[in-house]
């Protein structure tokens, strides 16, 4: 039997907030279903700022670098996707409270895939493995924010991709909103 195809529809503008673990395909996603300059990525912000994606040690100015980009890029009504793990309610909080103060829908995609799925994806990642402990640690955040309300977030929408199959079949519907430059 075929599982049916996930249609997630975005008002554009939207922020769309990707919200998984290291290696659960996030990234990916992003690259097949957006523009790259609608994309906010901690990691490349990470790489610009100490030249490591991976050290945490320029989390701070890498974040502080994606909201101011964030605030330019509502303020201006253009979509963006938000594309950091995003698996506990402050880091949520904060994306969708400037998205309300903008006037613009947040949408949630959640990467809920399995465990050993997971896993096994950040292990093969080229060159850029997170430890495991940390993923594992991802994913309980994930499922707490999952059992603790996180459709009462203030998020417009929240479409949860629960396989690889969800997400690779996965389709991204735009729709003009009013707000847009070019509706009307």
């Amino acid at each position: 039997m075929s599982r049916p195809i996930v249609v997630i529809e975005i008002p554009d503008p939207a922020l769309v907030v990707l919200v998984g673990a290291a290696g659960a395909g996030k990234t990916t996603f992003a690259a097949r279903r957006f523009a790259p300059d609608e994309v906010l990525s901690s990691d490349a912000l990470r790489e610009a700022i100490s030249g490591d994606a991976d050290d945490q040690r320029a989390s701070g100015p890498a974040f502080g670098a994606l909201h101011r980009a964030l605030a330019r890029r509502l303020r201006d009504g253009r979509l963006t996707v938000v594309d950091a793990t995003n698996v506990t309610g402050p880091a949520r909080r904060a994306l969708v409270s400037r998205a309300a103060r903008a006037g613009i829908p947040a949408i949630a995609v959640v990467f809920d895939l399995p465990t050993p799925v997971v896993v096994a994806r950040n292990a093969a990642r080229p060159g850029r493995t997170v430890p495991g402990d940390v993923v594992r640690r991802q994913l309980a955040d994930l499922q707490e924010s999952l059992r603790g309300g996180l459709d009462a977030e203030g998020f417009a929408a929240v479409v949860r991709l629960g396989s690889p199959e969800d997400l690779d079949a996965a389709q991204v519907v735009r729709r003009r909103s009013e707000r847009s430059p070019d509706a009307g």
